[in-house]
């Protein structure tokens, strides 16, 4: 494989990969925010505690969904340095 330039093939694969970690990235974000939410209305949580149960969850939701992205991208590259 030439190191010096990426083919077309490569540069798609990187595209799809890219947008499928965003993707999986933004979905797993909304579940974790789903279930702080649910949990909020199920128990009728309200006032200050509903407040930090639900910025709690948008908290939890962007590091889950930062961990699936670098994941992703992480487990790719290692794929592609291995030419698989």
């Amino acid at each position: 494989m030439d190191m010096g330039r990426e083919s077309r093939w490569e540069k798609d694969a990187m595209t799809v990969e890219i947008v499928f970690a965003l993707v999986t990235a933004i979905a797993l974000a909304a579940a974790v925010f789903a279930v702080a939410l649910t949990l909020t209305l199920a128990f009728g949580v309200s006032g200050p505690a509903k407040k930090s149960v639900l910025v709690g969850g948008a908290l939890l939701g962007a590091a889950a969904g930062m961990w699936r992205l670098v994941r992703v991208l992480l487990r790719f590259d290692k794929r592609a340095r291995l030419g698989r």
